[in-house]
């Protein structure tokens, strides 16, 4: 494909305060404008920014809607994404204005997938339940019914997802001796089902009534929200714990809040909400829930590893190649 003329050294709006050396690389190769604040822009800023560059640079926090797009310069040719989910981005309407899409994939899922496993592991054996308890001055002592929780050991985990996080979060769960079951939108090699030992399920309801542990690994979309709704969280036996370390809007949240506190659940972890910043105020009164501020992915070695990806693909862009984590395929 013949090279596309571009900006040798384009404008970019970055939304979100990231790391110094990310951010001293962006103002050495491009026209830079940082966001000072670690705080999200909000959406008069965002559209003002999108109106004075060659490339946006957002994060998950940024709500780049069709209207937002449709009101951007001329300029704006490229959305590096700092991060792996696109779901915040109205692709449809970027590929309307040719406007490239690109984000940051494979970086973050050992980061995931470890925030998963400690997940998989603090809600069974009640490791904030026990932390809390230290912390209040309460405890008087060991004792053989004190905090007794379930061990993990032996028990089926359901993976909705299997792509790099979600076998990585395999690999691990057959490590702590879990046997692992998955439901993809196709199945894995035999080759890679035998590496984890894992059982593949065409079916999700079906999986989902003969596991101990869910694990969701999904992107959101439209196939996937409230893909865990009312009636799927009823399939789920009162001795299964759910974990949420992907996106909020996979799961309804009501529903799983009323099977919580109903005791139809077992426990949740959670480090992503519908909502969020937000949380449910009747998700912090409950005790077997353990909540982390979404931050699977907050390590600082992939921080930097992300800031590299979002560099090297305005790079490419700006060269007049095709960046190498176009989320659109097919066209320039």
């Amino acid at each position: 494909m013949a090279q596309i003329e571009r900006p040798a050294r384009p404008r970019v709006h970055v939304t979100r305060a990231l790391p110094q050396p990310v951010e001293a690389r962006m103002t050495e190769l491009f026209d830079t404008v940082l966001n000072p604040r670690d705080a999200a822009m909000d959406r008069a800023a965002l559209a003002a920014a999108m109106a004075d560059c060659d490339v946006l640079v957002p994060t998950v926090t940024d709500q780049i809607d069709a209207e937002l797009i449709a009101g951007a310069g001329e300029r704006l040719k490229l959305i590096a994404n700092f991060g792996a989910g696109v779901n915040h981005i109205d692709l449809k309407a970027a590929r309307a204005r040719r406007i490239v899409v690109t984000n940051t994939p494979g970086v973050l899922t050992e980061d995931t997938a470890d925030m998963t496993m400690a997940l998989i592991v603090s809600v069974p054996r009640r490791l904030a339940e026990g932390e809390k308890l230290v912390r209040s001055g309460e405890w008087r002592g060991w004792s053989p019914g004190g905090m007794l929780g379930h061990r993990i050991g032996g028990k089926r985990l359901g993976v909705v997802g299997m792509g790099r996080i979600g076998q990585a979060v395999a690999r691990r769960a057959r490590a702590f001796g879990l046997s692992i079951h998955y439901h993809n939108r196709s199945r894995l090699p035999k080759v890679v089902e035998a590496e984890f030992g894992a059982q593949w399920h065409a079916n999700l309801d079906e999986m989902l009534a003969n596991i101990d542990i869910l694990t969701i690994h999904t992107p959101l979309n439209e196939d996937s929200r409230d893909l865990i709704d009312a009636r799927r969280i009823a399939l789920l036996g009162p001795q299964v714990y759910l974990i949420n370390a992907s996106r909020g809007g996979i799961v309804d949240e009501d529903a799983m809040v009323d099977a919580l506190e109903a005791g139809r659940l077992a426990g949740a972890g959670l480090d992503v909400w519908r909502f969020e910043p937000q949380i449910d105020p009747r998700l912090l009164a409950l005790p077997n829930v353990v909540m982390t501020p979404h931050m699977g992915s907050a390590t600082h070695e992939g921080r930097m590893a992300t800031g590299e990806k979002v560099i090297a693909n305005i790079r490419f862009w700006a060269d007049g190649h095709r960046p190498p984590d176009q989320v659109l395929d097919g066209w320039m």
